[in-house]
């Protein structure tokens, strides 16, 4: 399937800004199951200097620089962008999600295991640690347990935009258990972390328009996010959507990934001046064949 997707960030600030260097995470990654056609960075004003490069977790990332003064800023980023979905093995066919733990904490499991840890926005919770054990019973295999704990997050919490917030804890979404695709897969990193496995915020975009006869996808026309889970060296990452209950296929185009949201913002930065603003966010995502309908 052959992606065109535009996010568009624009802020408009109260009082003019003097000077300006922001981070940037819109450029989509290139991996297996998915390649990148073309991409390219837009800003208004022009930065006076662009570097681009990759972060810790190999993400693309763009840099920019402003010297001017200027009362809005806005950055654009365009791509075309192939998807075919990353391989999924047969759940059954996985270790037992404790063998996973252990092979986390040896030598065949360094790139992994940084994502075991806690984060201030994915911490260690017992709420969300007793909520994953009813989906990881002794010896079950791991896939079979993300699956089920993916189901359930769908099944049992309601997506309500505008009823959390940045602040909103991983605590606070297990009580209310409603939200959106943040609140969802900040809650499902913790439960697997909180039993020891690697677990990933995965930061891009869903389908806007669902294929004929299917219902309409959440978390549409606006950045998602979901979780990529490690299955042990043997199998690696498998990536899960619990705000729609499904395994990432065709619908998903990945940005980048991170221990959780703030590593993979898509626009963040320092600013000289400026005093309030507002922030307007537009993505369009379309399938390329939709063009000849």
């Amino acid at each position: 399937m052959r992606y065109r997707v535009r996010h568009s960030t624009r802020y408009a600030y109260g009082s003019p800004v003097e000077l300006a260097v922001h981070m940037v995470h819109l450029r989509p990654r290139p991996r297996p199951g998915q390649s990148v056609v073309s991409e390219r960075i837009i800003s208004t004003p022009p930065a006076a200097r662009r570097q681009d490069g990759q972060d810790h977790f190999g993400n693309l990332v763009t840099w920019l620089f402003l010297d001017l003064p200027h009362a809005d800023f806005e950055v654009v980023s365009e791509a075309t962008i192939d998807v075919s979905g990353p391989p999924v093995p047969v759940a059954a066919a996985t270790q037992a999600w404790e063998n996973v733990v252990e092979a986390a904490r040896g030598p065949g499991g360094w790139q992994a295991v940084e994502f075991a840890f806690p984060t201030n926005l994915a911490p260690l919770n017992a709420a969300t640690k007793a909520y994953a054990a009813a989906s990881f019973p002794r010896g079950r295999p791991v896939l079979e347990g993300v699956l089920d704990l993916n189901d359930r997050i769908y099944r049992e919490f309601r997506f309500r935009s505008g009823v959390t917030g940045i602040h909103t804890t991983v605590a606070q979404v297990m009580d209310r258990r409603e939200g959106v695709c943040q609140d969802f897969t900040h809650v499902m990193i913790s439960a697997l972390r909180g039993l020891g496995l690697p677990a990933r915020y995965t930061s891009g975009y869903i389908r806007t328009r669902p294929p004929s006869g299917q219902k309409r996808r959440l978390g549409s026309d606006q950045s998602h996010a979901w979780v990529g889970c490690w299955l042990g060296p043997q199998h690696g990452w498998v990536e899960v959507d619990p705000t729609n209950g499904i395994v990432v296929a065709q619908e998903h185009v990945l940005l980048g990934w991170g221990r959780d949201f703030s590593d993979v913002s898509p626009v963040r930065g320092v600013i000289l001046g400026g005093g309030d603003h507002s922030v307007a966010v537009g993505v369009d995502l379309e399938p390329v064949e939709d063009d000849a309908a």
